[in-house]
């Protein structure tokens, strides 16, 4: 049976973990996933052994399983605000700001406003990464509304739901060899899960040939 805990007002659904295993990078994915992973064309991953080619941009096998529960089961409303970046774009920054604003008259500029006590990733949820991560079900209409989200993913691959509807989809891009010097710098010495260190060689002629994170860069701000 699922079981529910609440967390920062909203409901998550969590279900039994998948016990079975193929490989470090694909533990608790469901067998869906795996067989899907089987299908697609993979890559020398950053810091995971491999990433995938999934609708046509770059990612973690983890992260799939996410991805298409997102597309599957959400609903956006028309007052939403989803927040688009490529990687290392800036975006705890932009979080940060969009909270801000959009809370500006629930919480006075005090020692108790939530940007002094939280991070903006917990304030302004992933989709991927946080919300639909761990084969969860989020329980999202008990959210106070405008809803504050972020996301990863190029513009085709956003549920229909977020096409069809009104909500209001902010991007920032930053300059290419920027996001690419903070990519390696992070992946190598910032974020204890990563793989030995990569080359700045190696890791620019991957990013070159698109495969990193969500990209290739282009496509995914061309498509925003």
């Amino acid at each position: 049976m699922p079981s529910s805990i609440n967390t920062t007002s909203m409901t998550i659904t969590h279900y039994p973990k998948n016990q079975s295993s193929n490989g470090g990078e694909e533990e608790e994915l469901s067998h869906e996933c795996k067989e899907l992973l089987l299908s697609l064309p993979k890559e020398k991953g950053w810091r995971t052994p491999h990433l995938y080619k999934y609708q046509e941009f770059w990612c973690q096998a983890i992260e799939i399983q996410s991805i298409v529960s997102f597309q599957r089961h959400f609903q956006a409303s028309d007052n939403d605000v989803v927040l688009a970046t490529i990687p290392k774009s800036g975006t705890t920054w932009l979080k940060a700001l969009a909270f801000a604003i959009v809370n500006r008259k629930r919480f006075a500029l005090e020692n108790n406003h939530p940007l002094l006590t939280s991070n903006p990733h917990d304030l302004v949820p992933f989709f991927e990464y946080k919300l639909y991560a761990n084969r969860q079900l989020p329980d999202l209409p008990n959210l106070p509304h405008p809803r504050l989200f972020g996301t990863h993913l190029p513009f085709p691959s956003l549920p229909t739901s977020i096409k069809k509807s009104g909500c209001r989809v902010v991007y920032i891009c930053r300059n290419p060899f920027d996001t690419f010097i903070s990519s390696w710098h992070f992946l190598n010495k910032v974020d204890p899960g990563s793989k030995a260190p990569m080359s700045l060689d190696e890791a620019f002629e991957m990013y070159h040939k698109g495969v990193i994170g969500f990209g290739p860069f282009w496509d995914h701000m061309l498509g925003y």
